[in-house]
């Protein structure tokens, strides 16, 4: 798969002095299974803790749905949302989970989890 460059864009968190906790869930999550070529659903939650910066709400929405036809298996893609939203929001912690719809008679849920040790939480 090419690598595509998936615009995130964020916004100053008006209080970066208290932890508190951002929930965003997006339930129609698609991707492909790059074996079978048949696509993949899920249910996407992003809880976070910012710090300076926090995710904006559009963006998210577009870098999400840029999955669509992206051949990833459920634990990479997973794992590369939670980069892609570390590395644009640099947050104190965040976890993101994927709950995907059975396949084949399985269901899967993937958690990868950030958390910055400079902050305690």
């Amino acid at each position: 798969m090419k690598e595509k460059i998936k615009l995130l864009e964020v916004f100053d968190n008006a209080y970066p002095n208290r932890n508190y906790t951002v929930i965003h869930t997006a339930p129609e999550f698609t991707s492909v299974c790059p074996k079978t070529g048949q696509p993949d659903f899920a249910a996407i939650t992003i809880k976070y803790i910012p710090d300076k910066l926090c995710i904006e709400l559009k963006s998210l929405k577009i870098y999400l749905n840029s999955y669509r036809n992206d051949g990833i298996y459920f634990e990479s893609v997973t794992n590369k949302i939670l980069d892609d939203l570390v590395q644009v929001c640099k947050p104190r912690y965040m976890i993101i989970t994927a709950d995907f719809n059975v396949r084949g008679g399985i269901s899967s849920t993937v958690q990868a989890e950030f958390k910055d040790t400079n902050f305690n939480i």
